[in-house]
């Protein structure tokens, strides 16, 4: 995790909390630095106050399948799956899918 990025994000986050790139960048250095709770409080942010920003749903359930949360993962990559296929996102739609059956097996 670099520290200075961090900083620099969680600043973002502060001056503008709806900046939803710097919170999604900062949930992924969190991720990347073992703190698994705090990311997964933005990118739970980002679900509910910013429920069009696909990027979000992989991350996010990949991070709760991780913990061991199948149930909530499964919950997280259908209502991406909703989302990206009501946006025409196709790409970020398959890997949704993809990540979901890889949840099932």
């Amino acid at each position: 995790m670099d520290n200075e990025r961090v900083q620099f994000l969680r600043n973002s986050i502060a001056t503008k909390p709806d900046d939803t790139f710097a919170r999604y960048a900062l949930a992924l250095e969190l991720v990347r630095g073992g703190q698994p709770e705090e990311a997964w409080e933005h990118f739970r942010y980002l679900l509910e106050h910013h429920p069009d920003y696909s990027a979000s749903y992989y991350q996010a359930g990949m991070l709760l399948a991780n913990q061991g949360r199948q149930e909530e993962a499964r919950q997280v990559l259908n209502k991406g799956i909703e989302v990206t296929g009501r946006l025409g996102q196709k790409h970020a739609h398959d890997e949704l899918m993809d990540a979901l059956e890889a949840l099932a097996h």
